[in-house]
Parts: C-alpha cells; structure tokens; sequence
C-alpha cells in the first residue's frame, strides 16, 4: 500500500497542493512512476501511427497503401512521415497535458488505434479523400466533440446509440486493426481464387513478423509491463540480421523534426467537392465521414475514461466518471490541436490503466506522460529503424484486446445480434470501420419495426440510418 509522504519542500507543497495529492491518498513518487509505466505501454504508438498515416499518401512521394510500405516510406528521412512522428507526440503531449492541468485526471491521450486506420483506410484510400481533407474532417470532428461536451448534445448521442452497437464498434475495429497487421506482415495475401489467403512462410518478411507476433503474445501473456513496445523493439533487433532493418543513416539522438509538411494543412474545400458523386452525394460523403470520426472518438473514450476510472476507484455512487465532462472535453481539444499538427484523432488511452494499477489517482500521472512525449521528440532518430514487420505485430495484439468488448455483446436477442454481427464483420470484410458502423445502424431499426420494436429505436438512430442509406445509394456505385 502507498503511503502519502510529501517532503518539505516548496515544489512538492506546490504539486501537492495543485493536484490534490494529499486529498487523494497519493504522493509525487507515486504519481510519477505511475506516469512512467503509462508512458511505456502506450509510446508504441510513436512508431505505429506514423507507419500508418504514410499510407494514406502523407509522405513526400505521395504514394498510398502497400505501394508507400514496399518503397520503405516509414524512414524518418521523409520530411513529410517524419512531421507526422513530431505531430503524433506533441498532440499526444497537449491532449495529455490538458488532462492533467484541467481535469486532474490520470488519463492519457495520443492518435488512437483504429481512428488513424479509419483515416487512412476508409477516407483515403477507399472514400478517396486526401490526407489534407481528412485532417479537415478530423479537424471538424474536433469542433463537433466540444459542442456536444458543452451541452447536451453529447448525453443525447450517448443515449441513442444502443449498447450493443457500441460494444460492437470496438470489437469491429479491433477485428478490422489486425486484418491489417496480417497484412502488411504479409502473413495475409490476396488471392483471386478465394479473395484472401496465407502469404508465404519462405518469405522473411512474413517469418519476422510471425516472429514479432511470437514475442509479443509472450510477453502479453506472462503479464510483462509495455509488452507490445518490447516486441516491437525485440522484433527490430531480429530484423538486423535478417536484413530488414535498416540502420544505415541512425541518429539516436536528434532536434525534432520539422512540422512544417504537415501544420495547417488542412483542405476544407476539398470536403465538400461534388465531383462525380453530386452535390448531395458529397455531402452525405462528407457527413459520414464526420459522424464516423466523431463517434468512433466519442464512444472509445467514453469507454477508457469509465472502465479506467471504475479500476481505479474514481466513481461516485451513480458510475459517474470524476470530471467526465472535463476528461472529454479534454479529449475533443487534442482532437482538433492534433488536426492542426497533422495527425489522426486523438483519444484516451486505455493503456493509461497500467498507471492506474500503479498508484497513479491525479493529474500529475498525466503530466509526466505528457512531459515523456516532448522529450520522445528527441528521439526521431529511431522511429526509421523500425521496419513495418516490427509494427505490424502490434497492430495484432491491439486487435486482439479490443475484441474483448464482443464478450458483453447480447446474442441471444436476434434483433441485437444481427446489427451487432453486421458491424463487427462489414468491418474487415470491405476493408471500411464506416461501412461496417453505417451496416449495424441500418439494420437496427429494420429488425426492431419488424419485430414490433419501435420504442427500443432512438430517432437519431432513424436519422442515422437514413443518411447511412443515401450515402450508399448515391456514392457506392
């Protein structure tokens, strides 16, 4: 048990003082290596993001999917990938330092993991947008969030979205994430025969990643702290001999990187093009895009901040979340600020957890990640030594714990399954998080009018489904 010890001192009176420290039976010591452990598990999200976001064209080439992976696009050389890094540390840094100063909450935030796949798999490479026209949907989004954190909105959205849906997303997502890890580990192919099927295990490629994910699931299942960072650290160590790291070039240590390429790149004309789809064909295009950036963002962290808080204590006796208002509002400010830098949406970290199990109760857990992050600025360096079959294995093991959310889903209600099943599996199956969210919400009120139902719908749901269906009928031709 930690006992609270506050030396003399006037920064300690200070920290004390400012974040609550003696009032939540807690001390610096304690919150610090709190921060510290939430740093690890999460930071390697320094190397994935940027390995993800290059592939909706945010590189100096501007090449899109496995033809920026294949031309070895991650290295930290590219003016453009190298900016992403710095923008997805600094927005880490600010969403985290807001939590801290603002809500006193040991939460941490970063791009999160299945957002940044939505950005670069569904809005570009599959809805067509540029990665500048994205940042501007993510920049949207951002405004949107702080509207609904600061009235009612938020509450009534909340509301409306069944359950079930809810848990689905996460683990349609999570599905969708490691779909992806397998792919570009090449552990996973396409075939014209069956669409899918193994890659070759002759192949090194696929041999380091199998190697990565090995390592990996070992370490998770023996419960070691910042697992999923150590492989993908171990997995770039196998990959020297193997050839595939490249450590031609290194810099350990460097000046940060510039974040000119990507600041204020935001294209918002480019959202509303009408193009070939029309007029109302852009703007449901564009609504979707919106509506799927802000609820994915919403409920993901609706879910970190009430499952990490309930762990750590910090609920009154109704469930409610300490300061839940001012943890989300936190969240929507690094969402639009990571916008502007030039990265993803960002969200609560469930990792953050990890630092809660350490002791972590207050604010000053956060501001020691968020000072982690500046300092990991310093370190660019290492993010172009880590080959994409070191990342991938990542992407995995992220699938695999959000698929933990599918376990609370109500099958034996057909009128929940269905929508529940179509979400999670449209997801990997058309390579889309918005197509398979959009499938869940139209059937929901299909089987439930069918099934005399009605009141169990919300007229937002209705509202939802009817744009999910014109987006279909005038953009998917």
């Amino acid at each position: 048990m930690n006992t609270v010890k506050n030396e003399p001192g006037d920064n300690k009176s200070f920290l004390d003082s400012f974040f609550k420290l003696s009032e939540n039976k807690t001390n610096v010591r304690t919150e610090v290596l709190a921060g510290l452990t939430t740093f690890i598990t999460m930071a390697y999200i320094i190397f994935v993001n940027p390995h993800i976001l290059m592939q909706s064209g945010m590189n100096s080439q501007g090449l899109m999917g496995d033809a920026a992976v294949n031309a070895g696009l991650n290295a930290i050389n590219d003016p453009i990938v190298a900016s992403v890094f710095a923008a997805t540390c600094i927005a880490a840094a600010v969403g985290t330092l807001v939590m801290a100063l603002y809500a006193n909450l040991p939460f941490a935030q970063a791009p999160g993991m299945g957002l940044n796949a939505f950005f670069t798999y569904s809005v570009c490479l599959t809805l067509g947008y540029t990665w500048q026209q994205a940042l501007a949907a993510v920049f949207v989004s951002g405004i949107i969030f702080i509207i609904i954190t600061v009235t009612t909105l938020r509450e009534k959205i909340v509301d409306a979205l069944p359950h079930n849906l809810k848990l689905a997303i996460s683990g349609g997502i999570g599905l969708f994430i490691a779909l992806i890890g397998l792919k570009s580990g090449g552990i996973i192919t396409a075939s014209p025969a069956t669409l899918v099927t193994f890659g070759s295990f002759t192949n090194p490629h696929a041999i380091l990643t199998l190697i990565g994910i090995t390592i990996t699931a070992i370490l998770m299942s023996r419960g070691v702290k910042a697992s999923i960072l150590l492989g993908i650290l171990i997995t770039t160590l196998v990959g020297i001999p193997m050839g595939l790291t490249n450590l031609s070039g290194i810099s350990v240590i460097s000046a940060p990187p510039s974040l000119a390429p990507t600041f204020m790149h935001m294209d918002f004309g480019g959202l509303l093009d009408v193009g070939k789809a029309g007029a109302v064909g852009a703007i449901t295009s564009f609504a979707m895009v919106i509506i799927t950036f802000s609820l994915v963002d919403l409920f993901d962290t609706i879910g970190t901040l009430v499952g990490t808080a309930q762990k750590a204590g910090m609920v009154d006796s109704q469930g409610r979340v300490k300061n839940m208002n001012k943890a989300l509002l936190s969240d929507a400010i690094a969402t639009t600020a990571g916008s502007i830098l030039g990265t993803s949406t960002v969200v609560t970290y469930v990792e953050s957890t990890a630092g809660v199990s350490e002791g972590g109760k207050t604010g000053l857990t956060s501001f020691t990640v968020a000072v982690l992050f500046i300092l990991s600025l310093f370190f660019s360096g290492l993010v172009g030594v880590v080959p994409a079959e070191a990342t991938a294995p990542a992407l995995v093991i992220v699938g695999v714990l959000m698929m933990s959310s599918v376990t609370k889903i109500n099958f034996t209600d057909f009128t929940e399954a269905l929508p529940a099943f179509f979400t999670i599996a449209i997801m990997p199956f058309s390579y889309s998080i918005a197509n398979g969210i959009a499938a869940g919400i139209i059937f929901y009120p299909i089987v439930k009018l069918a099934t005399g139902k009605r009141k169990e719908v919300h007229p937002i749901v209705f509202v939802l489904a009817l744009l999910f269906i014109l987006r279909f009928a005038l953009i998917m031709e």
